[in-house]
């Protein structure tokens, strides 16, 4: 990448180079993250700019190089591989052996650069029975037992948008196994394969879960545990005006303060610790929650010790005065780092809209005027002030 196109990138991986071989959801989160922590990413596209949910993608695409570039052309190849020369990180999300049909699978790579972390995110992995099928974040939820624990007691399992699998159990892998495995190749010198699954992620996600069922404190029926909703200090009840309220009263003197919040008398409630009692206490917990509108509510418990908090769409967020105070809001860029910040980065335009653009080397990894690619997006303003 320019010296120009990496300026303004302060983040703690500044000066890690990563190319991204254009997919869809957690391939393109991933490597916001890797932009947004400083990291100068080259995302290539196909040559003839097709791509599903452009739109979708808008945020995640922020903070690249955009490159177009003909995979199935071997000139294409050798254009991809040249970056990859001079690349730490390549990030792929192509189905098993696609890559490797393509001529640029871990074998050629590794063997012209042999400290890159080659990095495959799939949703079922590189190999077993169903590797090769397609799915999506809701179907590899539901083979791992996450989405069968999702959902209201008696009612069907529930969807959890697609930050569970998606995002949580891919992507979020996909970074930490990389940024693993850039550590150890400061100790072997050598880079090595990152083969990140959503399956795979998500079964570690569940590893509390797992242990309260084996200390039988999970029972296996939706809605009718501690923390899948069922137990009614630790769940949302609908207000007055038709808002919800978030509840998370675990801890004694926490479930102390939601009672005084909403002035009752713990000594006429059943004992919470008996889930035998679990439906009284939810019918007078929502009952009192109905006297009056979401918003009332949350004045009434701020500055408690309760736990409540309103339930926010996503377009009122930005505007709560907690996210205001800290300059976030949704898809705001994170963590926060004391001295090295992450920051909302534009996305540089194709080099086939920037004739001066220069071809990209080993060391220069820039865009190069090679085919045909979307516009760049634009970006909205950053939220959180700069330094």
């Amino acid at each position: 990448m320019t010296a120009a196109a990496s300026a303004g990138r302060t983040g703690p991986l500044h000066g890690l180079k990563v190319v991204e071989l254009a997919a869809i959801g957690p391939v393109p989160f991933a490597c916001m993250l890797f932009a947004d922590l400083g990291a100068e990413v080259v995302r290539v596209e196909r040559a003839d700019g097709k791509r599903s949910f452009v739109e979708w993608h808008r945020e995640l695409d922020r903070g690249r190089h955009v490159l177009a570039l003909d995979l199935k052309d071997p000139a294409g190849t050798e254009e991809l591989l040249r970056l990859v020369d001079g690349a730490d990180v390549l990030v792929e999300g192509f189905r098993p052996q696609v890559a490797e049909r393509l001529g640029i699978g871990p074998g050629p790579c590794l063997r012209r650069n042999p400290r890159l972390v080659y990095a495959r995110m799939t949703g079922w992995g590189q190999d077993g029975p169903l590797a090769l099928t397609p799915g999506h974040d809701i179907n590899y939820l539901a083979l791992t037992g996450a989405l069968y624990a999702t959902g209201e007691a008696g009612g069907p399992p529930v969807a959890p948008v697609n930050l569970l699998g998606d995002f949580g159990g891919g992507a979020l892998y996909l970074v930490a196994g990389v940024l693993a495995a850039l550590h150890e190749r400061g100790r072997s010198g050598r880079g090595q394969i990152v083969d990140a699954s959503i399956v795979d992620g998500v079964n570690s996600l569940l590893g509390m879960v797992v242990a309260m069922a084996d200390a039988g404190r999970w029972r296996h029926e939706r809605g009718t545990n501690l923390l899948d909703g069922g137990a009614p200090f630790y769940t949302c009840y609908a207000c007055a005006d038709g808002g919800h309220v978030a509840v998370g009263a675990l801890e004694d003197r926490f479930y102390t303060a939601f009672l005084d919040g909403l002035g009752l008398d713990p000594v006429l409630l059943p004992d919470r610790s008996d889930p035998a009692n679990w439906p009284a206490l939810r019918r007078a917990f929502a009952g009192r929650f109905l006297r009056h509108d979401r918003d009332t509510w949350a004045r009434r418990f701020e500055d408690t010790e309760a736990c409540v908090t309103p339930v926010l769409r996503l377009d009122e967020a930005a505007d709560h005065p907690h996210q205001r105070a800290r300059g976030s809001a949704p898809a705001a860029p994170a963590p926060r780092f004391s001295r090295t910040p992450a920051l909302r980065h534009e996305t540089v335009a194709p080099a086939a809209a920037r004739p001066e653009a220069a071809r990209p080397t080993a060391a220069d990894p820039a865009p190069a005027d090679t085919g045909r690619s979307h516009p760049a997006q634009p970006r909205r303003p950053d939220p959180r002030p700069r330094p």
